[in-house]
């Protein structure tokens, strides 16, 4: 097969955090307005935009010459993805589907959660980007240029307005420095493989957007030249699936080779078994708009509507082939590939994702907060999933589900023993995690601790009512919980005895808190002989339970740390090693 051209458009994805612009300054690119369309003004769908050679040389030109860059590639197709999603579903074999990346960081916010999980990923996949540092035209005095280069206008700023911008990007820089990034303005760059480079840009007034496109250009054309070649196989990757009765659409990037409406192609599924369908319709993006074209074949790398046979289900994320009597060898492909991105541990956590490449995103950043994941999967959460779930041990009891619901044949009384977390954005997914997680592990210890004896330090009072069989006498509770059952020692730490009974104000209680004054009951005693008024007394503690307070303590009060350290200091005068 021969090819029109022998290199495809790159792929571009747009990324940040949710609110810096990333679909505003797309709208620039494409001249439209989608962003106020969307509910709050977020990106609710993934869209295609697809820019032409000549549309590149319209709007870049001016920079394009003076840096003497040529323009050789047929054009760019970027892809507007929901902010939740940081354009994690975008993933194919050894990468992102991206082949190079901008993004948006608001000069005047900085870098956001989202910005650093992007960061974190983009790194991780080794995605080429760039940084559009939006919203200059928000800094307090700027003049906009009327040549819309972001170099001449900040050259022409009053040198206090130049400043303030100067000091807000070079802050920006040493933030990206921390995450291992060496970035300047992309103008003083003459090594753009060791440095990142930085556009100054406003979404608003279109300043510095020719910019974007001419390194996105000079970018991809001096280093992607390999990976942005047409091979033969047509290859994609499906973004969103949308269900009909009668079949299913999806929307989806071909990145390599090409697909014709007679084709016959397998997507991997989560199972291992492809599920094979024939392509009924072929809709192509349009340029520079959201419109679909039918089409009887279409070339990478492009955005399309599939209509296609099969009624199984299909899940976002997910790679696509062209069968050519290679079915066997795809299997063994999508087979390594599924493997490569959900790898898990022998113990852990269950998570759920809404495509393979978030899912793979999650496991990721998962991984690096040291969180272990014994079950991953792509779609809602099921009653196996909840089922698996009830079956760890306590602190592993919750499933996470990034962009996933619930399936509607959960039953709710499942859900009684287990935590279910869901969110759209996953840094706050792995938050809301944590939080829990820290909550569930201390009301564990609080469990463990209400087995071992309550600590407590009891003052004796002037109320002796019965001197022996049993001795009953008033205390005051200095410190800790005094409880029906524990038995005391004294300084000198000779055993005293067991409370048998406990009474406050003539009524039995099981149990008297600080400050508390009541009469107790301790058989085997007598009072004359074996305590005087005003000494205290301790719980008798062993060696091991010492030891478990120990490894406790944080649970305890500082007052019960105090107690704990006079019960040691009592045991350690005739054994010194006591409790150590």
């Amino acid at each position: 097969m021969k090819t029109n051209y022998k290199i495809r458009q790159p792929i571009v994805t747009v990324a940040g955090h949710v609110d810096h612009g990333k679909t505003s300054i797309l709208d620039k690119i494409r001249g439209t307005i989608i962003q106020e369309g969307e509910a709050g003004g977020i990106t609710q769908k993934i869209s295609f935009t697809t820019l032409s050679k000549e549309n590149i040389q319209n709007r870049a030109e001016k920079i394009l010459d003076k840096f003497k860059i040529p323009l050789e590639i047929p054009g760019l197709l970027f892809i507007d993805t929901p902010g939740h999603a940081a354009f994690t579903n975008l993933r194919k074999r050894g990468g992102s589907l991206a082949d190079i990346a901008v993004l948006v960081i608001d000069i005047n916010d900085g870098i956001k959660p989202q910005t650093a999980e992007v960061l974190k990923i983009l790194k991780a996949n080794k995605t080429p980007f760039i940084v559009a540092l939006n919203k200059i035209d928000n800094i307090s005095g700027w003049n906009t240029s009327e040549s819309l280069l972001s170099l001449e206008a900040i050259e022409n700023q009053a040198i206090n307005v130049k400043q303030n911008f100067e000091e807000k990007f070079y802050i920006l820089v040493g933030v990206l420095h921390s995450y291992g990034f060496n970035a300047d303005m992309y103008s003083k760059i003459t090594d753009f493989t060791k440095n990142l480079a930085v556009i100054p840009c406003s979404a608003k007034t279109g300043e510095g957007i020719s910019e974007i496109l001419a390194m996105i250009t000079a970018l991809s054309q001096k280093f992607l030249q390999d990976r942005i070649k047409t091979k033969e196989q047509g290859k994609g990757v499906v973004l969103e699936v949308k269900k009909d009765k009668a079949m299913n659409f999806l929307e989806c990037i071909l990145y390599d080779g090409k697909l014709s409406n007679k084709d016959e192609i397998a997507i991997a599924s989560i199972e291992g078994e492809p599920i094979i369908t024939k392509v009924r319709n072929i809709q192509e993006a349009q340029p520079l708009n959201n419109k679909f074209k039918t089409e009887t074949e279409v070339k990478a790398a492009t955005g399309i509507r599939l209509q296609i046979v099969s009624k199984e289900e299909i899940f976002p994320g997910m790679p696509f082939q062209v069968i050519n009597n290679n079915l066997e060898e795809i299997k063994e492909e999508f087979s390594n590939e599924i493997s490569e991105e959900i790898k898990t541990d022998k113990m852990g956590i269950i998570v759920k994702a809404d495509s393979l490449g978030s899912l793979e995103a999650l496991l990721f950043l998962l991984k690096q907060k040291q969180i272990r994941v014994i079950q991953a999967g792509i779609g809602p959460i099921t009653k196996k999933d909840i089922y698996m779930t009830n079956t760890l041990p306590d602190e592993d009891k919750i499933l996470l589900g990034f962009n996933v619901k619930l399936s509607e044949d959960t039953d709710v009384d499942e859900l009684k023993e287990i935590k279910i977390i869901t969110d759209s954005i996953i840094y706050k997914l792995i938050e809301n995690f944590e939080e829990w997680r820290e909550n569930k592990l201390k009301e564990i210890e609080r469990q463990k601790l209400k087995e071992l004896p309550a600590i407590a330090k009891i003052k004796i009072l002037d109320f002796v009512f019965r001197n022996s069989n049993p001795a009953v006498f008033g205390v005051e509770v200095n410190g800790g919980i005094l409880k029906k059952g524990e038995r005391f020692i004294n300084k000198d730490n000779e055993k005293i005895g067991q409370i048998k009974e406990m009474q406050e104000d003539k009524n039995n209680v099981q149990e008297a808190t600080q400050g508390k004054e009541v009469a107790i009951s301790i058989p085997g005693v007598n009072f004359e002989r074996q305590l005087k008024v005003g000494e205290s007394l301790y719980t008798n503690l062993s060696e091991t339970d010492f030891r478990k307070f120990k490894e406790y303590k944080d649970l305890l009060t500082s007052n019960e740390k105090s107690i704990l350290q006079e019960i040691a200091t009592i045991k350690r005068r005739l054994n010194p090693t006591w409790g150590l």
